[in-house]
């Protein structure tokens, strides 16, 4: 049993967390065994995203503290908050795809850059791509036009080079 202390302690732990992360999940885990649950913390830490178990009004308490209007105390089911990781999109999608594998696990709610989220919002979050993802495409399209032009260049060099010989041939 924590003393009073030591839960607003935890509670301003969380809130910082909270305040920190571009993305917090909060999930039912009631009917998930211990060993499910260590699963899904691995598949997290891959991705720099934690799972933290807490009770909901000391959850509900550091949201508030966070600055967050989000009440998880009128969610169903044991909740558990997951802060996410390097990508935004890095906790929504390893808790999607664990949804999708485990019935007993659901997204109830979360937040991104503490504005609140329902499970349909953070469902679309998870089909997003992640930030490498989208980096990696601005880069081809910012060398697309770029290796064109060399394309183009070096097309009319290959051309210049045959003419040329066209007309040594003919002298």
């Amino acid at each position: 049993m924590l003393t009073r202390d030591q839960k607003e302690k935890l509670v301003e732990e969380i809130s910082e967390k909270i305040k920190e992360s571009a993305t917090t999940v909060v999930c039912d885990y009631k009917g998930v065994t211990v060993n499910e649950l260590q699963e899904v913390r691995q598949k997290l830490r891959e991705g720099n995203a934690r799972m933290q178990v807490l009770k909901k009004t000391l959850t509900k308490l550091a949201y508030e503290k966070a600055g967050v209007e989000l009440d998880v105390t009128k969610l169903e089911g044991q909740s558990a908050i997951i802060f996410g990781g390097d990508d935004e999109v890095v906790a929504p999608k390893v808790l999607a795809e664990i949804a999708k594998e485990n019935e007993n696990f659901k997204i109830l709610a979360g937040t991104l850059e503490n504005n609140v989220m329902d499970k349909k919002e953070i469902m679309a979050l998870a089909k997003l791509p992640g930030k490498k993802e989208l980096l990696g495409k601005v880069v081809g399209t910012i060398n697309a036009p770029i290796s064109s032009f060399v394309q183009v260049l070096a097309g009319n060099l290959r051309n210049l080079v045959g003419v040329l010989t066209a007309v040594k041939e003919t002298k």
